[in-house]
């Protein structure tokens, strides 16, 4: 699940847009102009957004330039009737993670953004990862390394458990669900054994033990997935 953006000035396309998202699982808010676009951003935290080129106030492509200076990995996908080369070379050199023209299929959409918002949660695309929790011992992983820590102690971390681990921080206080976690590990290393939904469980179950006493806890969300969440002092 995921929390979107849908800037979009056609309204019965915006008010389409919106209800097929929301029925493939994720949270959506939507804008009909680039000002209140910008708006939204400033206020509220996004996973993803949807930008069409054609907007009234403010334009997709200045919205776009603006989502970068202030949000640098905040995923967008420019959603269009702009099929021009030129169109698409000027979107993605202003920032946009993908590109696709309208008249569209919803089935591509959807996999358009299940790719990018999957590819966002991958460790090697964030920055530096780092959770402060309610004890001293903050947690804090390599981006791209399978290393982490807790305050000053080096944590013994499979390639496994350092996607998992960064994908929850990734998420903090949010569900990560077990296909998410499924797609980062045909990423990783092959550790030996079956990348499944058991073989999570024990992942799972090592790195619980490896943050005990850290202030942190994973919660098994039942039916959903999972959650890092910080232990109330």
């Amino acid at each position: 699940m995921a929390h979107l953006l849908i800037v979009e000035d056609d309204e019965l396309l915006r008010d389409g847009l919106c209800a097929q998202l929301v029925h493939a699982g994720h949270s959506v808010s939507s804008a009909s102009d680039g000002a209140q676009a910008q708006s939204l951003l400033e206020s509220t935290r996004f996973d993803g957004v949807v930008l069409d080129l054609g907007l009234p106030v403010v334009d997709g492509i200045t919205v776009l330039i603006w989502i970068r200076q202030r949000l640098a990995a905040l995923p967008v996908l420019i959603l269009t009737a702009r099929d021009g080369v030129e169109d698409r070379v000027q979107g993605l050199n202003a920032g946009a993670d993908d590109y696709l023209t309208k008249p569209f299929e919803m089935a591509e959409l959807l996999a358009r953004l299940q790719a990018m918002l999957r590819r966002s949660r991958l460790p090697a695309f964030g920055g530096s990862l780092e959770v402060q929790s309610s004890t001293s011992k903050n947690l804090r992983l390599d981006p791209v390394l399978p290393l982490g820590w807790l305050g000053e102690e080096a944590m013994e971390l499979t390639h496994r458990e350092w996607s998992l681990l960064s994908l929850l921080v990734n998420n903090m206080g949010q569900v990560v669900g077990r296909e998410d976690v499924l797609a980062v590990w045909q990423t990783a290393p092959q550790e030996g054994g079956a990348a499944g939904s058991n073989a999570l469980e024990v992942y799972v179950h090592r790195l619980r033990r490896k943050l005990n006493d850290s202030g942190l806890s994973i919660r098994n969300v039942r039916g959903l997935g999972y959650m890092l969440e910080s232990d109330t002092p």
